[in-house]
């Protein structure tokens, strides 16, 4: 497992029944519904998602994840995705890709907001 997969991962662990959770973009978010995908149907998790891209959205129902539409939730306890470029101060560039829109909607109904980054995104500038 690398260090992207390991970081998803634990990030998901943050995640309790009955919560309502972004799902974010990325390769990084791709191993964070997985995750959520197998605790769905391995422990019962009961959480309601909402996707920052078409993509992930269709990943997560292949899982099983049950799905919202904007319409149907206005807070998130909690969303999980990747950052496009983090430097050492913990600064980052997140948004940089086609789901920018999806992605500053869903963070501004967010509560916790969990951006994860393993040694690859780290850059001495940014941009």
């Amino acid at each position: 497992m690398n260090a992207k997969q390991l970081a998803a991962e634990a990030a998901v662990t943050l995640i309790e029944d009955g919560m309502k959770v972004g799902l974010g973009t990325g390769s990084t978010a791709y191993f964070a519904i997985q995750k959520i995908g197998r605790r769905v149907k391995e422990e019962g998790l009961r959480v309601t998602c909402i996707a920052t891209s078409v993509q992930s959205e269709e990943l997560a129902k292949s899982l099983n994840i049950p799905m919202a539409g904007f319409e149907e939730l206005s807070v998130l306890d909690i969303t999980i995705d990747g950052a496009d470029e983090a430097d050492h101060q913990l600064q980052l560039i997140k948004g940089g890709g086609g789901a920018l829109l999806r992605e500053k909607i869903i963070a501004y109904m967010t509560t916790h907001y969990v951006i994860i980054a393993d040694d690859s995104k780290y850059v001495e500038t940014l941009g």
